[in-house]
């Protein structure tokens, strides 16, 4: 197992969570107490109970909605197909105002 420092850890945070991903054992001291880095499985309806307490059943009708909304919007011609380009031309119109 590799320890690290809390500073150390933070001069390379992304290689040490890509080592943590792939198995390998990283931990970091924190006081008198050591945690480890590991990779969690996470499944879509957890997070969004997790994160925004929802269920999977409110998240699929809110999707419904969306799209719903979208396929009206599409019907009466009021979506616009965007490239990168045009989108930062519109952001450099904007910012010249």
């Amino acid at each position: 197992m590799k320890t690290l420092t809390i500073t150390d850890a933070k001069k390379n945070l992304g290689k040490w969570l890509k080592i943590a991903a792939d198995g390998g054992e990283v931990a970091i001291i924190s006081g008198a107490e050591i945690i480890a880095l590991r990779k969690v499985p996470v499944q879509a309806a957890d997070y969004a109970w997790t994160e925004y307490g929802v269920t999977g059943k409110e998240v699929a009708a809110y999707e419904g909605k969306a799209i719903a909304e979208h396929n009206r919007h599409k019907a009466a011609g009021n979506l616009e197909f965007l490239t990168t380009d045009d989108l930062r031309k519109k952001r450099e119109k904007t910012s010249r105002r």
